[in-house]
C-alpha cells in the first residue's frame, strides 16, 4: 500500500476532497495540519498552531510555525511516506522545503500566488525557494500555472478542482416570489461582493416595480463593511446575509437562485462557478485569474470586466427577460462541467500523476 503524507489544513473542504478519493483508491493517508481537523478513515496530525488567530499577523509572527519542524520531522519519519504534497504553496510549501522529504510536491491554490509573493521581497524569495525545492508543482488552473511561471522555468502541471455530480445537482427547493440574485463565497475584500450590491442598486434603480432579492451566503472579515453598504444603499429588505452555509446544503442554496454572481477581483480558478453550473444555475463572473476557465463564455454564462457594476446589472437583466435563455445556459451549464470537471475524472488525472512520481 503506497503512503502519501499532505502537509495541508486538514478542515478544508479541498483538502478533505484529496483524502477521500485517495483514501477510497486504497492509498494510506496521513495529513500534518497546523490546525487540526477531522477526515473519516485519515489519520491527521495537529500542530495547533493557531492559523486563525495569525492570519491577519506579519510575516515574522507567522515564521513562528517553524518551531514545529523538529516535531514534524519526527511524525514525518513514522510514517515514512512515499510521496510528500503541500497544498498551499507559500506556508505549507516552505515547512515541506524544512522536512527535506523526497519526491515532493507543491499545489498552489491561489492566493499563495497571487497575493503572497506580491507583498514583499521577502515573500517573493520565499515562493522561488520553495519551488526550487519542489520536485514537482500543480496548480487549478493554466492561468495560475502562468503565474507560477513568473517564479519558476519548472513544468507546472494543471490539475483541477473537480466537482461531485450527484452532490452538485438540480434539486426541488422552495422558490422566492422573485428574481433572486445570489453569491456563495468566503466575504473577503478580494471577492469584491461589493460591486455585486453596487449592480442590485442599480438593478433595483432600473426595474422599481419588479420584485428582486439578493442573496449573500458566507461568512468572512469583510462582513460588517458588506452591511454597512446595504444599509447606505437603502436595500436592507431586499438584500438577505445567508451567513455561512453548511457543506451538505450549498447545492440546495445554489438552486434557490436563479443566476449566480461572482465579482471576484482575483480568483486561482472558480470552484464555487462550476458548483452552480452543476446545478443547472447560469453564472456571471470577472475576468480574472483562471475565472474564464470555469464557464463557457455566452452558452453557460457571461465574463464580465471586475469593478464594473454596470456590466453585471447588464447580464443579469438579459438572463432576468429571457426565461428560455436563462435555463438554457443552466443546462448546458451542467453538461459543461460534466466535460471538464467531474471530480472523479480529474482525481482520475491527477492519480496518472502520482502514478508517474512514485513508479520512478
Amino acid at each position: 500500500m503506497k503512503t502519501i503524507c499532505y502537509l495541508a489544513d486538514g478542515s478544508s473542504p479541498h483538502t478533505i476532497k484529496w483524502c477521500d478519493y485517495f483514501k477510497k483508491r486504497g492509498y494510506n493517508i496521513h495529513v500534518l495540519s497546523l490546525n487540526g481537523g477531522k477526515i473519516d478513515g485519515v489519520t491527521v496530525h495537529n500542530f495547533d498552531a493557531n492559523v486563525v488567530e495569525q492570519r491577519n499577523k506579519g510575516l515574522l509572527q507567522k515564521m513562528g510555525r517553524i518551531k514545529f519542524i523538529d516535531e514534524m520531522k519526527r511524525t514525518l519519519k513514522e510514517i515514512n511516506p512515499d510521496l510528500l504534497h503541500a497544498q498551499y504553496a507559500s506556508s505549507y510549501g516552505f515547512l515541506g522545503t524544512l522536512l527535506k522529504k523526497h519526491p515532493y510536491a507543491i499545489s498552489v491554490w491561489g492566493t499563495d500566488i497571487y497575493e503572497f509573493p506580491n507583498n514583499g521581497f521577502i515573500q517573493k524569495q520565499i515562493i522561488k525557494h520553495n519551488f526550487r525545492k519542489a520536485d514537482y508543482i500543480f496548480t487549478n488552473s493554466r492561468a495560475m500555472a502562468r503565474e507560477v511561471n513568473k517564479y519558476t522555468n519548472k513544468n507546472v502541471d494543471v490539475t483541477f478542482f473537480g466537482v461531485d455530480m450527484e452532490r452538485f445537482k438540480p434539486v426541488e427547493v422552495k422558490k422566492d416570489d422573485a428574481f433572486v440574485v445570489g453569491i456563495v463565497k468566503s466575504l473577503e475584500k478580494r471577492y469584491g461582493i461589493e460591486y455585486l450590491i453596487k449592480a442590485f442598486k442599480l438593478l433595483k434603480d432600473e426595474y422599481p416595480n419588479k420584485k428582486l432579492l439578493l442573496k449573500i451566503g458566507g461568512s468572512g472579515q469583510n462582513l460588517d463593511n458588506l452591511i454597512n453598504l446595504v444599509d447606505e444603499l437603502d436595500l436592507k429588505n431586499e438584500v438577505e446575509f445567508l451567513g455561512r452555509i453548511a457543506p451538505n446544503s450549498i447545492a440546495k442554496t445554489f438552486c434557490s437562485f436563479d443566476v449566480t454572481v461572482f465579482p471576484s477581483l482575483r480568483e486561482g480558478f472558480g470552484v464555487a462557478a462550476i458548483e452552480s453550473q452543476a446545478c443547472e444555475v447560469p453564472v456571471i463572473v470577472t475576468n480574472v485569474g483562471g475565472h474564464p476557465e470555469s464557464l463557457d463564455n455566452n452558452k453557460t454564462g457571461f465574463i464580465v470586466e471586475s469593478k464594473n457594476p454596470e456590466q453585471i446589472k447588464e447580464k443579469i437583466v438579459t438572463l432576468m427577460n429571457d426565461e428560455n435563455l436563462r435555463k438554457n445556459m443552466g443546462k448546458q451549464g451542467r453538461k459543461f462541467v460534466k466535460a471538464n470537471y467531474e471530480v472523479n475524472q480529474n482525481f482520475h488525472d491527477i492519480e496518472e500523476l502520482y502514478n508517474k512520481i512514485l513508479n520512478k
